[in-house]
């Protein structure tokens, strides 16, 4: 279960920003997690909710926006959704692709913090 892992590093980092800046009292953690970044979404909300606890992160929320894959389409020149996980195709021609736009990040996008 490496969403373990996943969780302490990004709590780390989260309370290490909120002190850098004053100390200020984390309550949303706004994630973008890809669909193909190898984690699984309720694991990660799991091991989140569990490592905060004894923190000042105890009793914040994790919100996950689910990133679809899309890959550079190089007949349509444009970014596009794949036909899955698997085929890394062009949904909308069918021209395979090597080049990964986005569905692979795990990233903070933003925190809220009380006022």
């Amino acid at each position: 279960m490496h969403e373990l892992s996943i969780a302490i590093s990004m709590i780390d980092q989260i309370l290490e920003e909120a002190e850098r800046r004053g100390g200020l009292q984390v309550e949303v953690v706004h994630l973008r997690l890809g669909v193909s970044s190898g984690v699984y979404k309720d694991a990660l909300l799991f091991a989140y909710e569990v490592s905060c606890e004894g923190t000042p992160l105890a009793g914040s929320r994790l919100e996950i926006e689910t990133v679809p894959l899309r890959i550079h389409c190089p007949t349509c020149g444009q970014s596009r959704p794949a036909v899955s996980l698997y085929a890394l195709h062009c949904a909308t021609c069918g021209t395979a692709s090597h080049e990964v736009v986005s569905g692979r990040e795990i990233e903070v996008a933003s925190l809220e913090v009380a006022a």
